[in-house]
């Protein structure tokens, strides 16, 4: 299995109703590092880094999000590997 880091941008209702959280929760779950942070355009921004499978696994999470979002558009782009210590919420 091959290592990749994938950053992601959602957009929709993703700030202010647990999105982040929620994020680093799964992340760590299929045991991936990176983050999720907010940006000042209302969408949020994912790094993750680990194993391929368990990454689109999280993309496809991210799609839906928490029941507490209403997701419009993602979208993602394999970018170079880095090593993060565990999911932060930044």
């Amino acid at each position: 299995m091959s290592q990749i880091c994938v950053k992601a941008k959602i957009q929709g209702r993703v700030q202010g109703v647990g999105f982040r959280f929620h994020t680093a929760h799964e992340g760590l779950k299929h045991g991936l590092t990176g983050y999720a942070k907010n940006l000042p355009d209302g969408s949020v921004e994912v790094l993750a880094c680990g194993h391929e499978e368990a990454i689109n696994k999280l993309l496809a999470w991210l799609e839906q999000g928490p029941k507490t979002s209403n997701v419009t558009h993602l979208e993602s782009d394999e970018v170079d590997w880095r090593h993060v210590d565990g999911f932060e919420i930044l």
